[in-house]
């Protein structure tokens, strides 16, 4: 139902700020511009998102079929069992919706969002499978896509590489801001999902698993800026996201050898799902990715950066930040589309500037919202979102806010 109105809300703004710049500025290219990128979104949506992603969907549900009759999701499984049995009620002990989540979460954290998508699907089903009520999605599905929405990311690699690219005299400077800014996005969405789901976030493992994630980023965060240089943080990040991504579908082949396994047929088995989920989706992506399209043609975006920038002047409040925020604004809706935002901020402002450097924080503080509720629920069917939308916007304005704090604190 949210996105319901969501959808038919941007499609409403778009037209009459549109008819306004027409009658009002006399510009008669405005819905032209519309148009156009109304048929530019529903042409991406399908030739750039759905069907390249056949390919990558087949290729890791094939690697996750052999993994889980290999016995490596269950064996997941259990590690974070604990954790997870308190934090998804509903999920069975040792299911392998577990392990498929822990799996999207560690793709995630390493900034890999080609092996993430897939896992995280191949976890929506699974969390499908255990939902009494298929069109509406469960506590189990919210919580997880929340807490996948609000993207806690250890190795913002793209970010670093387009800023090298933009010859940024230190590339890696905003490792920090960004680790620290979608580490508080995940907390404060992980954290109102529970409350509202009535989790005992004073459990004994919750603390304990929560304290040792802190620990482990803080320590993480302390050993990068203390004992490497800027360059071998980008060299760090780079070997070891991909090692560990190959790594995966490396375990998983020699675990069903170990088992005697035909992980050939194992893996064509598993990838013949690839085409047919990324077709289902196409519907819901066509549908989200046009609306977005024709709220940002609009100029709708502007208009909002201005209100803040004007507010926060009223208030005598430095406002350099609000030069950044439409890839803030953007980020919730589209991935690509905050991706050039920022490099369009980079290139204006200068990478090594204050709004350039934002700029990244920002699109590495959270995750595509929208994109991901209509791709995720529109693989399963679920048509009633319920109220993950506003706690993925929770988390998105927490990252935000975070963002804002520490790009002063470290880049002043």
């Amino acid at each position: 139902m949210a996105l319901n109105y969501i959808w038919i809300g941007l499609f409403v703004i778009a037209f009459f700020i549109t008819l306004g710049k027409l009658i009002f500025l006399g510009d008669v290219d405005a819905f032209q511009t519309l148009v156009s990128g109304l048929f530019d979104s529903t042409q991406t949506s399908v030739m750039t998102i759905a069907l390249p992603l056949v390919g990558t969907m087949a290729f890791w549900l094939g690697i996750m079929n052999i993994g889980e009759k290999a016995g490596a999701i269950n064996f997941l499984s259990r590690i974070v069992g604990p954790f997870f049995n308190r934090l998804f009620p509903e999920v069975p002990k040792n299911h392998p919706a577990t392990g498929q989540m822990m799996m999207n979460f560690s793709a995630n954290l390493l900034g890999l969002d080609n092996a993430a998508t897939p896992l995280g699907l191949k976890a929506m089903g699974s969390l499908q499978e255990l939902n009494p009520n298929k069109e509406t999605a469960s506590n189990a599905q919210i919580m997880f896509l929340v807490l996948h929405t609000s993207g806690l990311t250890l190795l913002p690699i793209s970010i670093i590489a387009q800023r090298a690219i933009l010859h940024a005299k230190d590339p890696t400077d905003i490792f920090i801001p960004c680790i620290i800014a979608t580490y508080v996005a995940t907390m404060v969405g992980m954290l109102a999902v529970a409350i509202k789901q009535r989790i005992n976030l004073f459990d004994g493992v919750i603390i304990a698993w929560l304290g040792g994630l802190t620990a482990f980023i803080g320590l993480l965060v302390w050993y990068f800026s203390v004992y490497l240089s800027k360059e071998e943080i980008s060299t760090v990040s780079k070997v070891a996201s991909n090692l560990l991504l190959f790594s995966i579908p490396i375990t998983f082949i020699l675990g069903g050898l170990y088992k005697k396994l035909n992980v050939f047929d194992l893996f064509v088995e598993g990838a013949k799902g690839g085409f047919e989920t990324s077709v289902r989706i196409i519907p819901y992506l066509v549908a989200m990715l046009a609306a977005i399209s024709v709220f940002r043609s609009s100029g709708a975006l502007n208009y909002i950066v201005d209100a803040f920038k004007w507010g926060f002047t009223f208030l005598h409040v430095d406002t350099r930040f609000t030069d950044a925020l439409p890839v803030a604004f953007m980020k919730p809706l589209s991935g690509s589309g905050a991706k050039a935002m920022m490099l369009d901020t980079m290139t204006t402002f200068k990478p090594d500037s204050f709004v350039g450097r934002l700029a990244c924080i920002f699109n590495g503080s959270a995750d595509t919202t929208f994109y991901i509720v209509a791709l995720y629920f529109g693989s399963v069917g679920i048509k009633k979102s319920r109220y993950a939308i506003p706690m993925g916007l929770l988390a998105d304005l927490a990252g935000v806010i975070a963002a804002i704090f520490v790009a002063y604190l470290f880049f002043g």
